[in-house]
């Protein structure tokens, strides 16, 4: 039997020094915010007497080497044990540049957290008596030399070999790319798919069989839980994105066997030079919104004319940072009615009722494809 336990999340970090800031007018990453974000989470999680914390990958801006030797550094220095896994701003080259670590490096970087074996980019550590973490590298390059997300047959054979060796063992997964979809049809839709693994058929078949229920992911920048036959995907957002939050879990087992897991949201609300940083953060996205939603309505499965496109998206300015909200309860009554209908499907409805899980929730693990037992 797992013991309880306490640990928490915080995902895409995008951590860069001052000087390092790759600033352009229309990005959506808010890094000015990085460090004094981690700084301000930290703070308070090392209140919360934490087993241990996991960062779900996008731990730098775009790979810089000093970067990762600042968190290196920072996360050496913390009272809890950390585990990491590269995200795709983690190891966006196969050979290093001026600019990035290449591929293989990133083990290096973090062998006190996770990487004891800095020749493969995935682990597997016991975290307590009866807790087994497995860190998977969800970044691949293809035969174009695209880095796509994808688990090579190299670690997906390992993968099996560590699951069937771990027995009774309750295992946490972590990795960066989506292995269920967050958001509608997202494995085949033009936007969402990028943030999905290509092949999450094949790992989700993996993970059922040896009866794994929970993943944690990153990458998509929201704030959700999906779950597909059992297997729970809990997104967490980015630090340097509104809402800025991470999350803190408790897993219980009661005197019947059933297991539990309790998640909280928190938020960072103020970092110095930005006071009011939820405020800024949403009105930032908003105002670089236009382009995305521009893409979203004119293609997969609403194909809208431009013009149409460019009327609708002024009145959705709001619209991802709702979703990345989590808990989105998205209506346009105005807006025509196909398309009202498909934007309410981002949505926290299910079956016509509010279903508000996605940061304050209480799961009963494996009692069921779908067991929410308290939301917000």
């Amino acid at each position: 039997m797992a013991p309880n336990f306490r640990f928490a999340v915080v995902s895409d970090l995008h951590i860069a020094l001052p000087h390092t800031i790759w600033d352009h007018p229309s990005r959506f990453h808010l890094v000015e915010v990085s460090i004094p974000a981690f700084e301000s989470a930290i703070e308070h999680l090392t209140q919360l007497n934490l087993d241990f914390l996991l960062l779900p990958g996008d731990l730098t801006q775009h790979s810089e080497p000093e970067n990762h030797l600042w968190l290196q550094e920072r996360l050496a220095k913390l009272p809890f044990p950390t585990y990491v896994v590269p995200g795709n701003h983690d190891v966006p080259v196969v050979i290093a540049n001026e600019q990035s670590i290449g591929f293989a490096d990133f083990p290096h970087y973090y062998r006190k957290f996770g990487y004891e074996n800095p020749q493969q980019l995935y682990y597997t550590h016991q975290l307590l008596p009866g807790v087994r973490l497995i860190g998977l590298n969800s970044n691949f390059f293809n035969e174009d030399g695209e880095q796509v997300g994808r688990l090579d047959a190299e670690q997906l054979k390992w993968l099996e070999e560590v699951l069937a060796a771990a027995g009774d063992e309750l295992v946490l997964v972590m990795v960066h790319h989506n292995v269920v979809e967050h958001l509608p049809e997202q494995s085949r839709h033009p936007l969402g798919k990028r943030y999905m693994l290509e092949n999450s058929a094949q790992l989700l078949e993996i993970l059922r069989r040896y009866g794994v229920k929970l993943v944690f992911t990153g990458h998509l920048h929201i704030q959700d839980v999906a779950c597909s036959q059992g297997v729970y995907d809990i997104t967490t957002g980015s630090l340097v994105s509104y809402p800025h939050p991470y999350r803190v879990f408790e897993f219980q087992q009661d005197n019947y066997g059933r297991e539990w897991l309790q998640i909280l949201s928190h938020r960072v609300e103020t970092v110095a030079d930005f006071p009011n940083l939820q405020h800024f953060s949403r009105q930032w996205m908003g105002d670089r919104s236009f382009p995305f939603l521009v893409k979203l309505l004119t293609q997969y499965p609403l194909n809208l004319p431009l013009a149409d496109a460019e009327n609708l998206a002024i009145g959705l300015r709001d619209f991802w940072a709702n979703i990345a909200d989590g808990d989105a309860l998205l209506d346009y009554p105005h807006f025509p009615p196909a398309v009202r209908r498909h934007i309410q499907t981002y949505g926290a409805i299910a079956s016509g009722i509010p279903t508000l899980i996605d940061n304050n929730s209480t799961l009963l693990l494996g009692s069921g494809p779908w067991s929410v037992v308290s939301g917000e």
